[in-house]
């Protein structure tokens, strides 16, 4: 009997940091940056529970950023990705309850997206359980 509870147990924890539970739809959340007085772009951003809050950030050409990321306490591990060294952005970091700041300056107007890649073993990956947002570069 304790080795069917211990085994039950294993397969729900297992399941729960590889988030195969269902989690709710969490709206778009859009914000546009504004410069501050120093001349940098600064943005708050929280990532959990597959979502990154804001999910949606417009940014100003050729003005410095810094996004402030850090992740909702839990198990899940969590990272944001945003590849488009063409445009001066380029980075991938690991998100932790801490604030981590990513610097950047964009060079090239456009859309790109940003996503977390972490995936458990053969579940759906965070990308495509919807942990993945935009970076608008306007002139």
């Amino acid at each position: 009997m304790k080795y069917i509870v211990s085994t039950i147990s294993a397969v729900f924890l297992t399941m729960f940091l590889a988030g195969a539970a269902p989690g709710a739809e969490q709206p778009v959340k859009r914000v546009v940056a504004v410069i501050d007085a120093d001349g940098v772009q600064r943005v708050e951003m929280q990532a959990g529970g597959y979502f990154f809050d804001p999910g949606h950030i417009t940014v100003k050409k050729d003005v410095p950023v810094e996004l402030v990321v850090k992740r909702e306490a839990g198990m899940t591990p969590h990272d944001i990705e945003l590849k488009a060294p063409e445009a001066g952005i380029d980075f991938s970091v690991d998100i932790t309850t801490e604030p981590k700041v990513i610097k950047f300056t964009p060079t090239k107007a456009g859309t790109y997206e940003f996503t977390c890649e972490k995936r458990f073993l053969f579940f759906k990956s965070h990308k495509d359980r919807g942990m993945h947002g935009v970076l608008v570069v306007v002139e």
